[in-house]
């Protein structure tokens, strides 16, 4: 996949998971204002306020629930050992009990605390029979306050309102469901590209062993041929040994090709490959690429990038990083950001940052290193038109 195609799928990504948060949380607030406008408007003080507590304690659970599904993995299994999820399902139950008793409507309470029971990641085939068990609660407590708690036909008579509310937690869970497929959908495409690059590496391997294998075999019987020829015949064996040498030297120019070809990814892509390693990793990515990119020298920033993310990985201890790549007055401008909260600095020996410094400053490059509170920035400059 070309890094252009790759920065639209991610940024796909972020968006469709956006736009799942803006229409579970819109559809939840336009529900509670168009009761409170038909129910709480002409109630006693005390009601409103009560309702205006449980509405808002309920929308904030909701958030909250929302941006830990979106942290949490994919995979079954504990998820919540770390960051117990219960207490804000316990506060979303709460707050809907609050806005329900506010009103009066048992219906109002459920609908409320299932959207929070909803907004849970759970196990595979729980989720299904869990929102199906919630419709028949909400309807069957729908049918009690319509029968029991309002006998004047209070809830019959907004019917459209207590479907509007009850539909709430079964529309979330199934937005949240097709969240998880284009979750899973981008793990494999990423998944993808790694088992790509690994088949390449693969290649590699074989051509370089095919390659010095052939090469190595025949200096070997030429050395030898040398040394039995050396005796009787020496002008023969040194003709054997300018031979042997001139394998040497064929051996190390398709070594040294064979690297090129390796080497040859355009930056962009490397860019983009780090970028996908450090989300798998579970950070937040920003990647921002100059459209003419692809002329860089990859020779020189393509170990920086590789070194820099690995600096990321073994020494950040954040949740967010950011890579850029621009070019100004002159020169080419590498960037690479990361949050390093509660984590050592990267700065010091066995960081690989004096490596970086050697390599640009090869090259007439500089490289600059700061942290700027929780932030630590690289930051690598290296003329244009330069090569390894």
């Amino acid at each position: 996949m070309s890094t252009s195609s790759a920065a639209a799928y991610a940024r796909d990504v972020r968006v469709t998971w956006w736009y799942t948060v803006a229409s579970i949380l819109s559809l939840q607030v336009f529900a509670l204002v168009i009761w409170a406008v038909v129910v709480v408007l002409d109630a006693s003080p005390l009601t409103i306020a009560l309702y205006l507590v449980g509405a808002v304690g309920a929308t904030a659970s909701a958030v909250l629930l929302l941006m830990r599904y979106r942290r949490e993995p994919l995979d079954d299994g504990d998820a919540g050992a770390t960051h117990p999820v219960w207490p804000l399902v316990v506060a979303g139950v709460v707050f809907g009990a609050v806005t329900g008793a506010a009103v009066g409507s048992l219906m109002l309470a459920v609908a409320l605390s299932a959207q929070a029971l909803c907004l849970v990641r759970w196990r595979n085939g729980i989720r299904l029979r869990l929102a199906t068990l919630l419709i028949v609660v909400i309807v069957a407590t729908w049918i009690v306050d319509a029968t029991r708690f309002n006998p004047d036909g209070y809830v019959a008579a907004f019917f459209g309102l207590a479907l509007f509310i009850a539909m709430l937690p079964p529309l979330s869970a199934t937005s949240l469901w097709w969240w998880d497929i284009v979750r899973e959908l981008d793990r494999a495409r990423r998944a993808e590209g790694r088992l790509a690059a690994a088949q390449e590496r693969l290649r590699l391997a074989g051509d370089l062993h095919d390659l010095q294998g052939h090469h190595l075999q025949v200096i070997a019987l030429q050395l030898e041929l040398a040394e039995k020829m050396m005796g009787r015949d020496p002008e023969a064996a040194v003709e054997q040994v300018r031979a042997a040498r001139t394998s040497v030297d064929e051996a190390r120019r398709g070594t040294r090709d064979l690297a090129a070809r390796f080497r040859g990814v355009p930056l962009p892509d490397e860019l983009a490959n780090a970028a996908d390693l450090l989300r798998a990793a579970g950070l937040t990515v920003d990647l921002l690429v100059d459209s003419e990119a692809g002329g860089a020298p990859a020779d020189v920033l393509g170990p920086v990038v590789r070194e820099s993310t690995t600096n990321v990985l073994k020494h950040g201890g954040g949740g967010s990083a950011s890579l850029s790549l621009a070019r100004h007055e002159g020169a080419w401008v590498l960037t690479v950001e990361n949050d390093a909260r509660g984590a050592a600095s990267p700065v010091g020996d066995g960081a690989g940052l004096s490596g970086i410094a050697d390599r640009v400053g090869t090259v007439g490059g500089t490289m600059d290193a700061t942290r700027l509170g929780d932030r630590f920035r690289l930051t690598v400059h290296v003329p244009e038109g330069v090569t390894a």
